[in-house]
């Protein structure tokens, strides 16, 4: 393998001999992929060079230097890329990856059922296999951008006869087909982050189902797991608005668009950073109770920061305890993000009800009280967090099950089969 110096050599000359901020963000990433630097830790067989994280990040520094763009890291493309790459067979990987990583295609989700709530295994989203085709029946929510994306990750239940984990199977379905319906859904909040997707005899290829059937439980494991590490930053980061050029400005643009349903994801965690300031300015900090409630807020902050560097440090010694971790932060961050809310209240008093330009931060305030309650939803409710705490933190016993036996046996909240 070549030393951290050869590679630094070797990307500066190849930048040199290929990069210029006056090609289109297309072509540059056509260019990208053919070169193996889109993805350098991915296997040479799929556009990489089976690089280390360490040698990755040794291209990256030079990228950086020479504000060289990298490959289209936003969404949910990452998510399934990373998952094609674990699970899908050559083909697959061959048709989908590329255009992943130029940015051709957009992706979504499509895991969440309004019927299943958190119960992801509770999926009743029906595929049936005909004629050499599966043709999906059922309906998705909470997808972000879907109404966006050329293909989205599906999960659906393949077998009713066996027990609810093992009888799904994970898609890759084309979003751009018939039998295909999104609709956005406006939150209280006035964003429309999400929508509903409603499958009415859409069609699958029998190639686009990846891994076997009856392994979508296992696989969307990996596309969660991949999903709680978070999406791939862009290569120029922060220095990108000080560079001039075509390419700069299209990629600005990208990820605008790409950035924009998440735009409000800072209020719904309750925007601890503006208390402070707001309880000086406002003289709420001379108030001994709002003061108090305050200091609770920022003990509960730091002491998350402190097991949040605790839960990285255990990821990277590659232990199983990540997930257990992993649900200990979503369920700090809700209690933080509540009472982030409790106290932006108290410091506001009436003005918190207020929006519009005239109110308190221009509406921020408003917005974090009608926000905050999605973090206690989104990725797993408070309950199923704590449920995981219990069972896999403090070895307590599981609750009582009602959802043993085959799938079609299991009393649910909707109407099927």
């Amino acid at each position: 393998m070549p030393t951290n110096e050869e590679i630094r050599t070797e990307v500066a000359q190849w930048l040199n001999a290929n990069w210029s901020p006056d090609r289109s963000l297309r072509e540059w990433r056509e260019i990208l992929v053919d070169g193996g630097w889109a993805a350098p830790t991915w296997p040479s067989s799929c556009f990489g060079r089976e690089f280390t994280s360490e040698q990755a990040a040794v291209a990256d520094e030079v990228f950086r230097e020479k504000g060289a763009l990298g490959a289209a890291q936003t969404g949910v493309g990452w998510l399934a890329s990373e998952t094609i790459l674990v699970h899908g067979n050559e083909d697959q990987k061959q048709r989908y990856l590329r255009s992943i990583l130029t940015g051709e295609h957009a992706w979504c989700q499509l895991f969440s059922e309004p019927g299943s709530g958190s119960d992801l295994a509770g999926a009743s989203t029906k595929a049936e296999k005909k004629d050499g085709k599966w043709i999906i029946n059922g309906q998705k929510v909470w997808n972000t951008n879907a109404h966006r994306a050329d293909f989205g990750l599906l999960l659906a239940r393949t077998d009713w006869d066996l027990p609810k984990h093992q009888g799904l199977s994970y898609f890759l379905i084309n979003m751009h087909q018939p039998g295909v319906e999104v609709r956005p859904l406006k939150q209280m909040n006035g964003h429309a982050s999400f929508n509903e997707v409603f499958m009415a005899d859409a069609e699958i290829p029998e190639q686009d189902m990846l891994g076997k059937e009856g392994e979508g439980w296992r696989i969307a494991g990996t596309t969660l797991s991949r999903e709680r590490r978070g999406f791939a930053g862009d290569r120029t980061g922060s220095s990108l608005k000080d560079l001039d050029g075509p390419i700069y400005e299209e990629y600005r643009q990208e990820l605008a668009s790409a950035h924009e349903p998440y735009n409000w994801y800072p209020q719904r965690e309750g925007r601890v950073d503006l208390v402070m300031r707001r309880a000086r300015a406002t003289g709420a900090i001379r108030d001994p109770a709002i003061r108090q409630e305050i200091a609770k807020l920022i003990s509960m902050k730091e002491a998350a920061n402190l097991a949040s560097a605790v839960a990285e440090q255990t990821r990277r010694t590659g232990s199983n305890e990540i997930i257990p971790a992993g649900s200990i932060g979503k369920l700090a961050k809700s209690n933080i993000a509540r009472q982030a809310s409790l106290v932006h209240t108290m410091i506001s008093g009436a003005d918190a009800m207020l929006s519009g330009p005239d109110s308190a931060e221009g509406g921020i305030v408003s917005e974090i009280l009608v926000s905050v309650p999605a973090i206690s939803i989104a990725g797993g409710t408070d309950e199923i967090q704590k449920n995981i705490i219990s069972e896999r933190v403090l070895g307590m016993p599981k609750e009582p099950r009602s959802d043993t036996g085959p799938f079609r046996d299991i009393l649910r909240n909707v109407i099927d089969n």
